[in-house]
């Protein structure tokens, strides 16, 4: 029976990429028992941990949609969790909950911070809960439905169209009626989006990917879902259609580099009229409910198919991991497996 909680502390802010053991340390503590939780409070174990490419951005000292994560801190992060003693009326011991642990084995949390088992319609799995059910099918749905606004006919390209939110939001566009067109860092992953639905699939990797893309759009983009930002958006500009809209989601090919990327295209956005948002998931909780609705139904009909990498070892991987995810490793939800959830819970 363990007894002690490994977390990951930020040890030093990156000022390029995640420099692995110099950016985080690890730290270990006595697990939190019953008598450390207040009312309005739950004690829980980890059991999936997701990974995001935002994680990079969490670290820098600047003005951002949330706090940057502090030196000496807990590194953040959100998981699929199981309650091992709770005060909290939204949740007994033993629920499945989705809840900011960070980078921590164990962890006590307001009842303000968690989303209970509830909240979840016909949950599968608990990792579906930090997968398509969670943040990133939340993103998917609420980029493409409330800015993207695929019509049937619209070409709708998705830029790292492999991963987490952007395999989810392709599909959302097929199942719109769009015609979509996916880039991914592989042939492998190419042949992969084509199983999902998408029409064509390019390989950013490619020497001719600038020609191949052209070529691709030739009647120009309705609909851009953008993960990558760099050279990929400055293409994706260059072929905008009129009126087209820009679905601002991530920007994982520059989360590393120190110098920006020198646009080329960016005028197109006046000639072409066309709307570029940004938006963080977070600003339409409102919209949450409906959005799961819609992603279980989908997902029962068979519509739309759920795809996520897991790394299993436990948390002291969770470092490599992320650095695993700038690498391209994954297809779908990249996660770590901190603890299975057919083993047996903690005894607290």
């Amino acid at each position: 029976m363990p007894s002690e909680n490994l977390s990951y502390i930020l040890n030093e802010r990156p000022k390029g990429e995640i420099v692995p053991g110099v950016t985080f340390r690890q730290k270990t503590s006595p697990i939190p028992r019953p008598e450390d939780v207040n009312d309005g409070e739950v004690l829980a174990e980890t059991l999936y941990l997701g990974l995001e490419p935002a994680m990079r951005g969490w670290l820098d000292d600047a003005r951002s949609y949330v706090p940057p994560v502090a030196l000496g801190e807990v590194m953040r992060g959100f998981s699929s969790a199981r309650v091992l003693f709770s005060k909290s009326p939204k949740a007994k011991i033993g629920d499945i909950i989705h809840a900011p642990t960070g980078w921590s084995e164990y962890a006590i949390m307001s009842d303000q911070a968690f989303e209970p088992a509830s909240h979840f319609p016909e949950l599968g799995h608990p990792k579906d809960m930090i997968g398509i059910m969670g943040i990133v099918g939340l993103t998917a749905w609420l980029g493409m439905n409330l800015i993207g606004e695929p019509k049937p006919g619209d070409t709708v390209v998705v830029s790292a169209a492999a991963g987490a939110t952007g395999s989810i939001a392709g599909q959302i566009a097929k199942i719109r009626g769009a015609r979509v067109i996916g880039t991914a860092g592989s042939e492998a992953k190419c042949q992969w989006l084509k199983q999902l639905g998408f029409d064509e699939a390019l390989n950013y990797k490619d020497p001719n990917f600038a020609s191949n893309f052209t070529a691709a759009t030739k009647d120009f983009i309705d609909v851009y879902f953008d993960g990558v930002g760099g050279e990929t958006l400055d293409l994706a500009l260059g072929q905008a259609q009129l009126n087209s809209r820009f679905v601002m989601c991530g920007q994982i090919s520059v989360y590393n580099h120190a110098e920006p990327y020198a646009f080329k295209n960016l005028n197109n956005v006046v000639l072409m009229r066309s709307r570029m948002q940004g938006f963080i998931v977070t600003d339409h909780m409102d919209r949450w409910a409906e959005a799961r609705k819609d992603l279980a139904g989908w997902i029962k009909e068979g519509k739309l198919q759920a795809t996520e990498t897991i790394v299993k070892g436990g948390l002291k991987l969770a470092e490599q991991t992320l650095l695993d995810l700038y690498k391209g490793i994954n297809r779908g939800k990249l996660m770590l497996e901190v603890k299975n959830p057919n083993e047996t819970p903690l005894e607290v």
